[in-house]
């Protein structure tokens, strides 16, 4: 798996897990979710991702996006 692959994973499991917490006790887990979305719309103008980097600094092979 390439870190393109990994950064939409790992968003996907955080949206995931954001609605799950939001369901089961508050809404304000929903701001996780927020922040994943606003984190994706960055990363899609500027091409900068946190999670990129690391998972590059810890040797997942690169993908074309990042």
């Amino acid at each position: 798996m390439n870190v393109d692959r990994m950064v939409m994973a790992v968003a996907g499991a955080m949206v995931l897990a954001s609605v799950t917490l939001a369901y089961l006790f508050s809404p304000w887990w929903m701001a996780l979710a927020a922040f994943v979305g606003a984190n994706m719309l960055q990363a899609s103008f500027t091409g900068f991702c946190p999670l990129a980097l690391i998972l590059k600094r810890i040797g997942v092979r690169p993908g074309s996006a990042f």
